[in-house]
């Protein structure tokens, strides 16, 4: 009988292969960034770039102004992340309600958020509701985030609520749970699971989106970079660096996310 040959031994040709051409994939993307800046006559100055990203100051470390955008990121993102999936929960919950002003709130929150761009949300909420209610830039950036990812998240939640079959329901009542409590102990932690990918996907949006506040002059990350490009004129060291840094935190985004989907998998 002839033997079976493994099956992970025909991936290595095609892992090789694939390996090869990522790395010519980089090699050209560089070639034509460093070819574009020969061009243009353009002196790379590569050496200045970790005087803005850090310090040593009587031998104490100091985070330059790149580090510190990239605190005030994080700040942003962790509480908009937070108010988002509050507002995205309470917003599908209403869709989900048997009230209809519930519903039609909800709705029209939705319709409104969701067809109107992010940028012109911003602008609005910074040069009106802002003078109106008294709050600061930071303020004004967190929650004009937050109303725009909660959003999408909650269009996320409702759907992987509705994806639990009927017969969970059927079993808190059974139980005697009543609805708040089936949403907590038995729907929600279902839902969750197979909600984390796409709510992954949305945190990593917010990431992203987070450099739009810099037009109203919140120094996170990107406005620094803008500031230090303003007096340098490093543009294509600066802004590679700030790309740099946003997709590191996209993708250890992912690996967190990608461990706490495996543990509800699992917990489920």
């Amino acid at each position: 009988m002839t033997p079976v040959k493994p099956q992970h031994s025909l991936l290595k040709p095609a892992a090789l292969r694939d390996c090869i051409l990522f790395v010519l994939t980089m090699a050209a993307l560089l070639w034509l960034v460093l070819r574009g800046a020969e061009q243009m006559g353009y002196n790379w100055h590569w050496q200045r770039i970790p005087g803005y990203l850090y310090t040593f100051e009587n031998g104490r470390f100091a985070a330059g102004p790149l580090l510190q955008g990239l605190g005030l990121t994080l700040v942003i993102t962790s509480m908009s992340m937070v108010c988002a999936g509050l507002i995205g929960l309470a917003a599908a919950l209403l869709r989900l309600s048997s009230s209809p002003v519930g519903r039609g709130l909800s709705r029209i929150y939705l319709e409104l958020i969701r067809n109107t761009p992010l940028l012109v949300q911003i602008f609005c909420m910074y040069f009106i509701l802002a003078p109106i209610l008294g709050i600061g830039r930071m303020t004004t950036a967190v929650l004009a985030l937050s109303l725009f990812e909660g959003a999408y998240a909650s269009e996320i939640f409702r759907a992987g609520i509705q994806s639990i079959h009927r017969g969970q329901w059927e079993a808190c009542h059974s139980l005697g749970l009543n609805r708040r409590q089936g949403y907590r102990y038995v729907i929600l932690p279902q839902a969750i699971a197979r909600i984390m990918p796409p709510l992954t996907s949305q945190a990593i949006s917010l990431v992203k989106d987070s450099a739009l506040v810099s037009t109203i002059a919140v120094y996170e990350l990107t406005m620094q970079g803008r500031a230090i490009i303003a007096e340098t004129y490093l543009s294509f060291e600066i802004w590679t660096v700030v790309a740099a840094i946003y997709l590191v935190l996209t993708l250890s985004l992912s690996a967190v996310a990608g461990l706490l989907r495996q543990r509800f998998s699992a917990a489920a």
